[in-house]
């Protein structure tokens, strides 16, 4: 067996799953020895090394190519980005692989045949997304490294296009250097003396630079900046529940702008106690930080609550941040905020909101371990990741530190860096000081790749400013009305009860399918615990398997309080396996009213409150919130004959009162069908874990680039605001009589297309 053969085949065990492709391609020649020992071994590509994310083992790939003489290019993939599991493979090639494809013109014509470098190369290098303790790493499964054509020399390698790129430190220069009214050669000439390089010699040419210079001149930042202020001031004179605040500097330029939308506001209001601000991308072409306030509702689905535009990144943006968005949402701050490791927005919330609680994303953590400590820990980098990932999830304060002193003297980190912020930071991101704290499950991992889902939609939106703010309420209000959807398809389909036990019966007629999915997954495990009563009203539940240990239960069934060690439901307001098992040894058949939140049950209660106070500006989310109650309306009608027959009598009551009320001048279809009805129950539903499929939006503008955004290829866009769909059959029909015997029709002469649309 081949020395390639068993790196494959120890992968494998590892693990990874290599196709007999892959085997056959990673076997050696000794060409390509010879090549590998002339470079250096830290640079070699091996079969299961790690990488935190594509761009860093697109980064290694490229140092290794560089100094082997070619270039590399992104090839296939598998999976899609913002759909299901996204990207999980990724193939990177030779320059010169493939072959170059004659393409027909518009007319019919074959193009003139153009040169191509490729030569069919054979070289590559590919990397599969692995997820272990729930943190996602790219691991190496297949590597090749013979040619087909002559490897570039060191002086010649450099002039490939992949190796010209000009850092963003090095656009600064050149960017004064324009103001300053230099040509292009005295730029380069200037830089070759300041990094102390011979003549020529930069990673750039002169063609680079003006190319630069050139999409400089492309971005108008300034009136971009005009038109942005004068879309908001037009959003506002629309929809008076707009909100926006921006900021002009001392050189009357636009220094920070902030929106967020009437629809945003109300959800705020009803699913706006933990919220998470997620600054971690920037819109490069006008050099702007780019933040987005988001969270999640009764049904586990990413809400949008609002945008913010930062020029700086220090203390006085975030604070000023902060401001505009309490000021939009009337001064109500969240009980839990989660962002990102950012030393400035940490201070800056302190400020700002003193009494909510800070938290840092643990997804942002785990994902720079690999830099961190895989390199210093080497085989012991994985077991002690698994220690790690222990500690984190453990409850109590004290098993945490007695776990992390333990941890760092057995692998001798007491003087490393990472490992003291961390320490000194633990309130921050260790669950064990997080768990008094509600965080509605912000903080799995799972509702975290759900959230930068959400966000990768509003980056696909890229234009210049001004539309870029129309684009996002596109995609906000198509997805508040697909969620909608969903919702209702949800309550079409009966609940599934896992345990048959009058508790979880109880829930599933209060609790919206997703939380009922939470509350189910700790009832099945329930029956696994034994309890003991260690005082009155105290009693110890832990795992059978365990003999001592476990959590501490408080119940007070006179004032149906209960309470436990493990604070679950103070964490995410779910009860826990050791409260529901003692709530079933104890002959409670039902779960008390405080421990089913406001925020996880099915109808929200600030719901039909939005039809007061409500001015005519506000009628698309009027009429949205009344296409959903109508829906429920039907959903709850049709369970029985009695309750058919109730709903007929009452809604016909309802009708021919409204129809005593004043039309409107302005007629019916100018106001009833200018709001899209996609939110209603149809056979066709969205996928379910909220994307939508298919969506882009084209625009003919110059486009954003932000900083952890891939160009993406323009599509053909679809008007989905003004999509409308049509039901094949009066709603009769779905009742089993005809349109001409329904009492209803009849009595207040509506069509059936007109419930149809209600």
């Amino acid at each position: 067996m081949s020395e390639g053969t068993s790196l494959a085949l120890e992968s494998s065990e590892n693990g990874t799953d290599l196709s007999q492709d892959d085997i056959d391609t990673i076997e050696e020649t000794a060409e390509e020895t010879i090549l590998s020992r002339q470079t250096s071994v830290n640079l070699v590509p091996f079969i299961g090394q790690r990488f935190v994310s594509q761009e860093a083992a697109y980064e290694f790939y490229c140092s290794f190519a560089k100094q082997c003489g070619f270039s590399i290019r992104r090839h296939r993939t598998r999976g899609k980005d913002g759909v299901g599991r996204g990207v999980t493979r990724r193939d990177f090639t030779c320059h010169r692989g493939g072959f170059p494809q004659i393409k027909p013109s518009d007319d019919g014509k074959v193009q003139r045949n153009r040169k191509s470098s490729r030569c069919g190369c054979q070289a590559y290098m590919r990397i599969v997304k692995r997820a272990d303790f729930d943190v996602p790493e790219w691991r190496v499964t297949g590597f090749r490294n013979i040619h087909n054509h002559e490897l570039l020399k060191s002086n010649e390698v450099r002039l490939l296009p992949a190796y010209c790129p000009i850092s963003p430190d090095d656009k600064s220069r050149i960017c004064l250097f324009a103001k300053a009214g230099m040509s292009v050669r005295q730029m380069l000439r200037l830089m070759e003396l300041e990094k102390g390089v011979k003549l020529g010699c930069l990673p750039f040419t002169e063609i680079d630079v003006r190319n630069l210079l050139q999409s400089f001149r492309n971005v108008d930042r300034d009136n971009d900046a005009i038109d942005l202020i004068a879309m908001c001031k037009r959003l506002k004179d629309e929809n008076n529940n707009f909100k926006y605040e921006f900021k002009i500097d001392s050189n009357n330029r636009l220094e920070h702008i902030a929106w967020s939308y009437s629809s945003s506001i109300q959800s705020y209001e009803a699913f706006g106690d933990a919220v998470v601000f997620d600054t971690t991308y920037r819109v490069d072409a006008y050099d702007m930080l780019l933040g987005f306030w988001l969270g999640v509702d009764n049904n586990g689905m990413t809400c949008f609550f609002s945008c913010a535009l930062l020029r700086d990144e220090n203390i006085l943006s975030f604070s000023w941040a902060l401001k505009a968005f309490l000021g939009f949402m009337k001064g109500k701050a969240p009980q839990t905020i989660l962002t990102d490791h950012n030393t400035w927005l940490k201070e800056a919330i302190a400020v700002e909101l003193p009494e909510t609680k800070h938290a840092f994303c643990i997804w942002h953590i785990l994902s720079k371990f690999s830099d961190w400590f895989s390199l210093l820990l080497g085989s012991q980098y994985d077991e002690w990741k698994a220690e790690f990932h222990r500690l984190y999830n453990l409850e109590l304060v004290e098993d945490f530190e007695e776990g992390w002193r333990q941890m760092v003297d057995k692998y001798g980190l007491h003087t490393n860096k990472h490992i003291i912020s961390l320490y000194s930071l633990r309130t921050f991101w260790a669950l064990p000081f997080l768990r008094r704290y509600f965080f509605a499950g912000l903080t799995s991992t799972c509702q975290s790749e759900s959230i930068n889902g959400f966000i990768q939609r509003f980056l696909s939106a890229q234009s210049q400013l001004d539309r870029f703010v129309e684009q996002v309420a596109d995609i906000v209000d198509f997805n508040d009305r697909a969620g909608v959807k969903q919702k209702m398809q949800r309550k079409l389909q009966k609940a599934c009860l896992k345990t048959g036990s009058p508790i979880e019966s109880h829930a599933a007629t209060v609790l919206t399918p997703y939380a009922l999915n939470k509350l189910q997954e700790e009832l099945v495990l329930a029956p696994q615990y034994a309890s003991f009563l260690v005082d009155e009203g105290c009693f110890q539940v832990r795992h059978h398997s365990q003999s001592d240990g476990g959590c501490k239960v408080f119940w007070v069934p006179c004032q149906e309080h209960i309470s436990c060690s493990c604070h679950l439901f103070e964490f995410s307001g779910i009860l826990c396996r050791h409260v529901l098992r003692i709530l079933s040894t104890n002959n409670c058949f039902h779960v008390p009213d405080q421990y089913l939140p406001g925020r996880w049950r099915g109808i929200s209660s600030s719901s039909v409150n939005h039809f007061r106070g409500t001015t005519s500006r506000d009628q698309p989310e009027r009429m949205q919130l009344l296409e959903s109650m109508v829906s429920t309306f039907l959903v709850e009608s049709i369970e029985t004959e009695e309750r058919l027959d109730v709903a007929c009598e009452q809604i016909s009551m309802v009708l021919s009162r409204i129809k005593t009320l004043p039309r409107s001048p302005h007629g019916v279809n100018d106001i009833a069908f200018s709001y899209p009805s996609d939110s209603l129950i149809l056979p066709e539903v969205e996928d379910t874990d909220g994307m939508i499929p298919g969506f882009t939006i084209t625009n003919p503008h110059d486009s954003i680039t932000t900083g952890k955004l891939k160009e993406r290829r323009a599509r053909d866009g679809v008007d989905l605001t003004r999509k409308r769909r049509q039901f094949s059959a009066p709603l009769c029909a779905q009742y089993g009589h005809d349109a001409s015997d329904c009492s209803i029709m009849a009595t207040d002469n509506m069509s059936g297309d007109a419930l149809g649309y209600l």
